[in-house]
Formats: structure tokens, C-alpha cells, sequence
């Protein structure tokens, strides 16, 4: 009698086993909001927060000829934990023989 082994899937910040369990691994990592500055505007920010998102970077605005737009991307503090890793990983091998920069 065989056995099936399956290999795991890879790990990507929706299916990662550290993130919150539940409705999170469903959501994006990364996200970008944009919209006219309004309430409805700060209170879709309210709502990501709410939802374990981070702000990422500074908000971004421009005017459009009539109405100002906005822009805030948000991020899950998990999938950032998880592309430190990797990129802390991917340092770690690099094998460099040379002098560096300061």
C-alpha cells in the first residue's frame, strides 16, 4: 500500500500560520485607499485599522481640478514580520568578499 505525501504549500503572507486566525487570512497584505478627503474617506481608514491593518507610509494627496484625493496604503503587521524574515534569510546567504559600503 502507497501513501500520498504531499509537499506543504508554500507559505505566503494569506495562508501564513503565525497570522491571526479567521476572516485575516482572507484578507490582503497590502492594501492601498484612495478617495476624495472626506469622512467616509477617514472612516474607511478607521475600519482597516480596526481590522488589524497599519498605516504604511505617509498619506498621499493631490486635487484633481475639483475635490481633493487621498491615498494611505495599510498593511497586515504579520506579513511584514514575514518579508523581514525572508529578506534577513536572503541577506544571511549572500556571500560577499569584498569591502563594503558604510
Amino acid at each position: 500500500m502507497s501513501e500520498t505525501v504531499t509537499e506543504p504549500a508554500e507559505t505566503t503572507p494569506l495562508n501564513d500560520p503565525a497570522a491571526p486566525s479567521g476572516a485575516a487570512e482572507e484578507k490582503l497584505a497590502y492594501r492601498l485607499l484612495t478617495g476624495p478627503d472626506t469622512r467616509e474617506f477617514c472612516a474607511r481608514i478607521s475600519q482597516a485599522l480596526a481590522d488589524g491593518y497599519v498605516l504604511h507610509g505617509s498619506p498621499a494627496a493631490t486635487f484633481n481640478g475639483s475635490e481633493v484625493i487621498v491615498a494611505q496604503a495599510v498593511i497586515l503587521p504579520h506579513a511584514v514580520a514575514r518579508a523581514d524574515a525572508a529578506v534577513a534569510s536572503a541577506v544571511e546567504g549572500l556571500e560577499y568578499e569584498g569591502e563594503g559600503h558604510a
